[in-house]
């Protein structure tokens, strides 16, 4: 018998000597989509259009909802819709803070107010809303009334809110006409103003101690 032609292994060289094993392919079945050492990820742009359907759904169940300045410098001088509106705000607006979330107003216990226009923009969008709430009774009869509910005589015919937004958010205008400087702004230093407040925060605890030991006397 002739003999056997002699096998090889691999091609010429040094090579790894051949041990593969093709058996995650699908993993083993069972585990979440049946993959357990692979895993896959083709709901993300379902997940995406359901994520943002959701922040659209639970923003009008927030309703109105506060004007703030995004954070960084790139964004900071746009507007848009906040979470809630602060603690100090509602005080401004004489609306309890346990009552606003029963009313549809949003309530955001760790924004802070860090300057008076913010403020005021904000206390006024919630006087607007509080001018224009009517609070319908939960239950029928004179019992079913409560303090705060709506005369029964307003009642009748209510107009619904049809725009995308309870309150629209106020757009600043972008551009300002040319003038000229007047004299007043000419005397005016930012600096100065700047420096005579930063004084009068630093000695405002001497001056006070001072004015309590002049009265003492």
């Amino acid at each position: 018998a002739p003999p056997s032609p002699k096998k090889k292994m691999t091609g010429a060289g040094n090579h790894v000597i051949p041990n593969v094993h093709f058996r995650k392919v699908n993993g083993m079945m069972h585990g979440r989509m049946n993959r357990v050492m692979m895993r896959t990820w083709f709901d993300q742009a379902a997940r995406k259009r359901r994520r943002a359907q959701n922040r659209k759904a639970k923003a009008a169940r927030l309703s109105p909802r506060p004007v703030v300045h995004p954070p960084t410098q790139r964004y900071n001088m746009k507007l848009r819709l906040g979470k809630g509106f602060t603690l100090e705000e509602l005080r401004e607006a004489k609306i309890p803070a346990k009552l606003a979330p029963t009313i549809g107003i949003a309530v955001d216990h760790r924004r802070r107010n860090r300057c008076t226009e913010s403020l005021q923009a904000n206390v006024n969008r919630l006087k607007l809303y509080k001018s224009k709430l009517l609070i319908f009774p939960k239950k029928s009869g004179k019992k079913g009334v409560k303090k705060g509910d709506t005369p029964k005589g307003e009642l009748q015919n209510v107009a619904q809110n049809t725009l995308k937004e309870i309150i629209p958010v106020e757009r600043p205008a972008l551009r300002i006409k040319a003038r000229a400087i007047s004299a007043e702004e000419k005397e005016a230093s930012a600096y100065k103003q700047m420096k005579k407040a930063r004084t009068n925060k630093k000695y405002e605890g001497a001056k006070r101690k001072k004015a309590e030991g002049k009265e003492e006397k």
